[in-house]
């Protein structure tokens, strides 16, 4: 991850602002709020601007996924090299599904919340629009899992943990 989050602050440093790019990475793909706290602590933004850029960041893309991802991947369906790629996302999600579909609001929140490989927002989006989850406990689910993931993420970042013990 931080050869991901030192690509953008390396390409994007000279163009956007410190907090331009945390936003940036908190909104892409498998960085999320993870990557965006560990770039603002590397990027020296204090813990207290960081976490709300971060956490909107993060929070953006989740009703895009889950509104449109079924039909943004039935549209793409249409285009023979992505049939590949959709297939390879649709069943890395899936095959992360049972963490979710047996408690679903709490098991979604833990998903999101628990910073580990291949776990955030995006994939949990996906998972909960594949799983026909209801829209608003999904989102409120996530947004709980975002906070989790925060806290989490903040103490590893921000060095939190040896502050507290």
């Amino acid at each position: 991850m931080e050869h991901l989050v030192d690509f953008f602050i390396n390409n994007l440093g000279g163009v956007l602002s410190k907090e331009a790019i945390v936003f940036i990475i908190s909104m892409t793909p498998i960085l999320e709020l993870r990557g965006g706290l560990l770039a603002a602590s590397l990027l020296g933004i204090p813990i207290t601007k960081a976490i709300p850029i971060c956490i909107v960041g993060n929070i953006i893309p989740i009703p895009f996924i889950l509104l449109f991802i079924k039909k943004i991947f039935s549209v793409l369906r249409k285009v023979p090299f992505m049939t590949k790629i959709i297939d390879w996302l649709e069943t890395r999600a899936m095959n992360k599904s049972d963490k979710i579909a047996a408690g679903e609001f709490v098991g979604l929140m833990l998903f999101v919340g628990i910073p580990l490989p291949g776990t955030g927002a995006w994939t949990g989006s996906l998972i909960a629009a594949l799983l026909e989850i209801d829209i608003k406990k999904a989102v409120v689910s996530e947004l709980l899992g975002i906070i989790i993931a925060t806290i989490i993420m903040s103490i590893v970042s921000y060095g939190l943990l040896g502050a507290l013990i």
